[in-house]
């Protein structure tokens, strides 16, 4: 699935390239993991970043072994966000960003998670986000799990710097649910519910967001399943393809 009714592109993958023993079947027998991945999906969440870093090698190799129109969503390192908390993280920026560099025109989103506890201080937020942006013109999302980054002071910030806010599942307020901030993309992020990581989604589930993602009116929209400890995001996300206006299935 390429796009949306609207004719804006739709990216769907999952949280790393896994593919799970219960979903093997519906991926090519031959190739890298990530190239059997890159078959079925146009795009991918690395998530490894947020803990280490990678070789610049290790991205060309990457880079190498997807389509064209294939891209990347990158998590930003925990040392950006959990650590320093957004704060003195020029020298981390300029470091990440040069890692992932090698990506070039295969690179789509950075991810900024914030830690549940990390309230919205605009001084703070401005200051990290502005220097981001001299740094990259890229698409940039942001998930804030305190209840502050929905006030609007937060949102009018995203608004300013080009940055959205993801619709995450399973919310933790309600506003969470829908994608906010700059509306250039939207980004949903299905973490699995009830039990997180682990939860796959039902049909029903299903049906209602892929209605949701075709009448987005974004200029793209990623749609990322993160339940993968249980191995359900692979199959919730071909499940989800298929359930697309115009989809082909297998």
């Amino acid at each position: 699935m390429e796009a949306t009714e609207r004719g804006a592109a739709l990216r769907i993958g999952t949280a790393g390239w896994a593919v799970p023993r219960q979903s093997v079947h519906r991926f090519p027998a031959a190739g890298s993991l990530l190239e059997r991945y890159a078959a079925r999906f146009n795009c991918v969440e690395i998530n490894s970043t947020f803990y280490r870093s990678h070789r610049q090698l290790t991205y060309v190799r990457w880079a190498s072994a997807v389509p064209d129109d294939f891209r990347f969503a990158v998590k930003m390192p925990k040392a950006i966000t959990h650590e320093r908390r957004l704060v003195d993280t020029n020298d981390l920026l300029t470091a990440f960003l040069a890692e992932i560099g090698p990506l070039g025109g295969k690179l789509g989103p950075l991810l900024v998670q914030l830690p549940g506890s990390f309230a919205f201080e605009r001084e703070r937020a401005e200051l990290f986000f502005a220097l981001l942006r001299q740094k990259t013109a890229g698409f940039v999302v942001c998930e804030p799990r305190h209840p502050s980054w929905f006030e609007d002071a937060a949102t009018e910030l995203f608004i300013v710097h080009g940055v959205a806010r993801v619709a995450a599942d399973p919310p933790r307020i309600p506003m969470a649910a829908e994608p906010g901030g700059h509306a250039d993309v939207a980004y949903f992020r299905l973490h699995g519910a009830p039990r997180m990581y682990f939860s796959p989604y039902d049909p029903p589930r299903i049906e209602r967001l892929a209605a949701q993602l075709a009448t987005n009116e974004a200029a793209e929209t990623w749609c990322i399943f993160d339940n993968t400890g249980s191995g359900a995001a692979a199959a919730d996300a071909l499940a989800l393809v298929e359930a697309m206006p115009d989809a082909q299935a297998d």
